[in-house]
């Protein structure tokens, strides 16, 4: 049986718009503040709504594609006003990939606010669409899956093989936003895989393990922002005696 919904484009038009460059200016002053002393916040004017967010810092070169920083975000709703600028300094000083940005950084940054909305479980893993949705899987320790399929008869793409041992973490999660696929050139399984990878699986990925993935498919209104253009910003805001 297919594992591909019957019309897997349906329904999945890009949504309307509702992350702005105010989201990523207010994320960019949170952390040019807590790098500045004596540098006041800038009062934000756009709407105290809430969503899922993410903030993603990437590193500017000329003639270079943008290289990640530092992204984390949080999958309960927010407040836009505390959730923005609390994980501005999150993803800037708390990401265990990278060491701290420091102040001598900022001219390079980028800002990059993803607002997450229409989380959909999904039929399954790879009920979803690449340059759409977002992925964000969970699975248990493959030694708890059966080597058997549900009709008892073991699946044609099962390979039991070799299972690291059994640890404290018997159960794995990852998330990849949705511009994260269309920029690395994946398709899904590829996609699943390094998701996979990513949640902290070690061991040899089977189809059996795919299919105990449970998936949640979401979309993102994404914006983002130069340095260049927030120091505009920042400065018309100071002309006018805001901070």
């Amino acid at each position: 049986m297919s594992l591909e919904p019957p019309n897997p484009d349906a329904d999945t038009g890009l949504i309307e718009s509702v992350c702005t460059e105010e989201h990523c200016f207010h994320a960019f002053d949170a952390l040019y503040c807590a790098l500045t002393p004596g540098a006041r916040p800038i009062s934000p004017e756009f709407p105290d709504d809430k969503y899922p967010l993410f903030v993603t810092w990437n590193t500017c070169r000329p003639g270079r594609h943008p290289r990640l920083r530092g992204c984390i975000g949080n999958f309960e709703p927010m407040s836009l006003h505390e959730g923005l600028a609390e994980y501005a300094l999150v993803s800037a000083f708390r990401d265990h990939r990278f060491r701290k940005i420091d102040k001598s950084e900022l001219p390079t940054l980028e800002c990059g606010i993803s607002l997450l909305t229409d989380f959909e479980d999904a039929a399954s893993y790879l009920d979803w669409t690449i340059g759409v949705h977002g992925i964000q899987i969970s699975f248990p320790h493959p030694s708890r899956l059966g080597a058997a399929s549900a009709s008892g008869t073991p699946s044609p793409t099962s390979s039991t093989g070799y299972l690291p041992r059994l640890t404290s973490k018997q159960t794995f999660s990852a998330t990849y936003l949705p511009e994260v696929m269309p920029e690395q050139g994946w398709d899904k399984i590829e996609a699943i895989d390094s998701a996979i990878q990513k949640a902290g699986w070690n061991g040899r990925i089977t189809e059996d393990l795919r299919r105990g993935v449970k998936l949640r498919r979401y979309q993102s209104s994404r914006f983002t922002v130069s340095w260049d253009e927030y120091v505009e910003w920042r400065e018309k805001h100071e002309q006018t005696g805001e901070v």
